[in-house]
């Protein structure tokens, strides 16, 4: 599928991007948001930013944000389940 978006043509000059440049770091930014609020896996955030696996979590690392979808609490349940 192809979405068409309207950029102020400025912005690739503030951003210093080109217009390729400047679209696929909107995909990007847009899975990493998704997977940051839990409603995209790794996969389907690697596949929506057009990146490998593992260049899509050398972009949540860019972004600050924690591979891991788990909180802390749920890392614990975990664990002690385990036992």
């Amino acid at each position: 599928m192809q979405l068409t978006l309207e950029i102020p043509e400025a912005a690739c000059a503030t951003l210093h991007q080109a217009p390729d440049e400047l679209a696929q770091e909107l995909r990007t930014a847009a899975a990493v948001k998704w997977y940051e609020l839990g409603r995209v896996s790794q996969g389907r955030g690697a596949e929506i930013a057009g990146l490998s696996r593992a260049a899509f979590i050398d972009a949540l690392s860019r972004y600050r944000v924690s591979p891991m979808q788990y909180t802390a609490q749920e890392l614990l349940d975990e664990l002690s389940d385990a036992d």
